[in-house]
């Protein structure tokens, strides 16, 4: 389940995804298959070779994109959350989401 985002935050990772951005959006999550994780950061864009080649970059495998026709994306969480974030600048949802 997803929770501590705005409809309007949702709406512009969605639209900076249908363009073709590499695109961070972070959330609340509660996933019983992860303990001790309590946030997830989905990393999208539309070009699916773009988002491959972001993901080899940080030594992720592109396997793992979750297909979805219009928004793909790899679901970051916990260290490799923190290293792309960081890497990436995404102060405001660091500090927001306590990362």
């Amino acid at each position: 389940m997803a929770f501590g985002i705005k409809r309007h935050e949702m709406e512009a990772w969605k639209q900076a995804v249908a363009r073709g951005e590499i695109a961070y959006l972070t959330h609340y999550w509660l996933e019983p298959r992860f303990p001790g994780i309590r946030t997830v950061t989905k990393a999208g864009c539309s070009d699916l070779k773009k988002l491959e080649a972001w993901c080899r970059r940080y030594g992720l495998n592109p396997k793992y994109i979750h297909r979805r026709d219009v928004y793909p994306h790899y679901d970051l969480i916990g260290e490799k959350q923190r290293e792309v974030l960081y890497a990436e600048q995404q102060w405001d949802q660091i500090q927001r989401f306590g990362i």
